[in-house]
């Protein structure tokens, strides 16, 4: 895992992995995690400055000391940085679990067409992350208009990454999310690993999914097929 950015979404991982893994093979049984915990605010400043290439050269290279200590995968974890996925995953050698396929396949599973995407504004306004979802998996993602991805965005790095959870900010989201129901969305990617933390299914009749909580569950399913695999391996 490569966390930190924020590391309250990276407990949240943690923790969800964890209890995936003990709920499927119970007793004691925990998550065997290599995790390099990074300085967000040094992501911040390469974010802000636009030097995408020196934070995917830190990544790639925080990447390959995760294989270099046994890891059979990396998580990117958070959304935002997998605008640099490709890069950062052409430096090392062990699969990197995407975290827009792993929620376009979701989506698509139940067949949902026409999401709202509530992200950071780099992960709205880019095309990284919506181009993904309609070449992959033929989804074509809403967001919302400039003044809702100002305000999600600004709640994400000033409030949720701070562990700041207020009802004010929720209520924003709600209202973004209705303007997008109206609009014709048909469900709802919480696409920023701390929106989780403020925004739910209790908080709209829309269906809606949670790129965290999917990530982690991928990660699980991973490394269970790589175990299996093993224990077919001819001694």
């Amino acid at each position: 895992m490569i966390g930190g950015m924020s590391w309250e979404s990276t407990a949240v991982y943690y923790k969800e992995i964890n209890e995936l893994v003990r709920k499927r093979f119970g007793g004691l049984v925990s998550a065997d995690i290599l995790m390099r915990s990074v300085d967000f605010s040094e992501i911040v400043a390469w974010q802000k400055a636009g030097q995408w290439d020196k934070a995917s050269a830190y990544l790639g290279q925080v990447g390959r000391n995760l294989q270099r200590g046994g890891a059979d995968c990396v998580l990117i974890c958070t959304n935002t940085m997998h605008m640099i996925a490709n890069e950062v995953s052409a430096q090392f050698d062990i699969p990197l679990i995407h975290i827009v396929d792993v929620t376009g396949r979701s989506l698509k599973a139940v067949g949902m067409k026409r999401p709202l995407l509530l992200a950071t504004r780099y992960t709205m306004e880019q095309g990284f992350y919506r181009d993904r979802l309609e070449s992959e998996h033929g989804i074509s993602a809403m967001v919302p208009d400039a003044a809702d991805r100002q305000a999600v965005h600004d709640i994400i790095f000033d409030e949720l990454c701070c562990g700041i959870v207020q009802d004010a900010s929720r209520e924003v989201y709600r209202g973004a999310i209705e303007k997008a129901k109206a609009a014709g969305c048909d469900s709802v990617i919480l696409g920023c690993t701390e929106i989780g933390l403020l925004i739910g299914p209790a908080d709209t009749d829309l269906p809606v999914f949670d790129s965290t909580k999917l990530h982690a569950a991928a990660a699980v399913d991973f490394a269970c097929a790589e175990d299996q695999d093993r224990l077919r391996e001819p001694a």
